[in-house]
């Protein structure tokens, strides 16, 4: 549904998806998982993985 990115010193990338079946399937998509084994061998030495429910969302 959406990916936002932001980097300074800390990186944080939030995505976005329909439902939680849509992120286990993701999770199990073969190139995913060749790019997550590939940014933990080169790029990050630890990472989060929060899953949450984005209940309302507005701005200005």
């Amino acid at each position: 549904m959406g990916v936002e990115t932001a980097r300074t010193h800390l990186g944080i990338t939030v995505s976005y998806w329909s439902s939680l079946d849509a992120i286990k399937n993701w999770k199990r998509n073969s190139e995913h998982r060749i790019a997550q084994k590939k940014g933990r061998e080169m790029w990050y030495s630890s990472y989060r993985i929060r899953i949450a429910k984005v209940e309302h969302d507005y701005g200005f």
